[in-house]
């Protein structure tokens, strides 16, 4: 699980860079991520990156915002450490 939320920072801090946005650039677990700092276009980012990211390093293919994540009591996309949560178990299931 650790591996997986440092690969999560990394690309909201990289999201954060592309939108010179301070809090996303210092991210820890608790940063809040979809209404806070990022709209629905930054979240389109995120994912994009984020997926590419788990595949250069997991070698899955995962589809992060799909029928399941949007279906969650708590989104996945509120805080880092929500959406890395959620990761995590998809690739799980996965592997």
């Amino acid at each position: 699980m650790n591996n997986v939320i440092k690969l999560v920072l990394d690309v909201v801090k990289e999201v954060g860079e592309d939108q010179e946005n301070a809090e996303l650039i210092d991210a820890t677990e608790d940063t809040r991520l979809f209404g806070a700092n990022l709209d629905s276009m930054g979240i389109v980012f995120l994912v994009t990156d984020l997926e590419a990211a788990i595949s250069d390093e997991y070698d899955v293919d995962l589809t992060l915002a799909d029928e399941r994540a949007m279906s969650q009591k708590t989104s996945p996309f509120r805080s880092v450490k929500t959406l890395s949560k959620y990761v995590d178990q998809l690739i799980s299931e996965k592997q």
